[in-house]
Formats: structure tokens, sequence, C-alpha cells
């Protein structure tokens, strides 16, 4: 029982910190979703309703930005549309990494150190995995016509 407690605690401190950037990734989808799905509560929907109003609304979020991606023709509007969607990532990946570092060190240097560095990783891994999931180019762009 010695030898399982550290190594659960370990376990478990890791999927909390997976759980915690996997969100910080999607930032505005999951904050627009639960914005508006508190705000239905509120409003009398239920907590059901409230639940799936949020999730609703989360996924319409992030298709849109999906949408935009893929049908915008201009490079400059889609760099502001994925900038649109990273710049919550960068400010959630910080406030987190800044939150585990003050746990961990007794430093405010060091804290704000890897408060940027957590920042910056969260930031390439949402603009990877938001950019990463969209079509390559228009469609029918890679057609072989004879």
């Amino acid at each position: 029982m010695i030898i399982f407690g550290p190594l659960l605690a370990i376990v478990g401190i890791g999927f909390i910190c997976w759980l915690l950037f996997t969100l910080a990734v999607f930032a505005l989808p999951f904050f627009a979703g639960l914005t508006i799905g508190i705000w239905a509560f509120h409003t009398g929907a239920g907590v059901l309703g409230g639940i799936a109003v949020g999730l609703v609304a989360g996924g319409v979020t992030f298709g849109i930005g999906q949408l935009a991606l893929a049908f915008v023709p201009w490079a400059w509007l889609r760099l502001l549309i994925i900038l649109l969607y990273v710049a919550p990532a960068t400010v959630v990946g910080y406030s987190a990494t800044h939150g585990i570092a003050q746990m961990a060190m007794p430093s405010p240097t060091w804290q704000t150190i890897f408060a940027v560095i957590g920042a910056i990783a969260v930031s390439v891994t949402a603009f990877v995995r938001f950019t990463g999931m969209t079509a390559p180019g228009p469609a029918g762009q890679g057609l072989a016509r004879g």
C-alpha cells in the first residue's frame, strides 16, 4: 500500500494536468459553452437543460471557427480567426501553469518563468490543434482533371 499511494498520487496529478491543459487549448469554445449554459440554467432551463445548451453552444463556437477557417480565402483573416481562438488559450495556459508553479516553488521569478513557458506551450498546442483540424485547402483543389 505504501508503494501504490505515491504512484497513484502522481498518476492523478498527471491526469488533472493533462485535463487542464486540454481544456486550455479549447478555452474559447469551453468558455462560451460554460457561460451560455450558466445563463440557460439561471433563466429556468434546469440542470440538464443548462448542460445541453452549454454543450451545444460550445460545439457551435468550435464549429464556427472551423467553418470560418475552411471557407475564408484570405490569409490575414484566417490568421485573425486563429488568433481569436489561440489568445484565450494563452491566457488560460499562463494562469494554469502559474497556479501549479505557486504550489511547487516559492520564488515569484521562477513562477513567472514557468508560467510564460506554459503559456507558450499551450499557445503552440492550440495553434497546431486548431489549424490541424481544418481542411488543407478549398474543396476540389487536389483533383486531377483529364
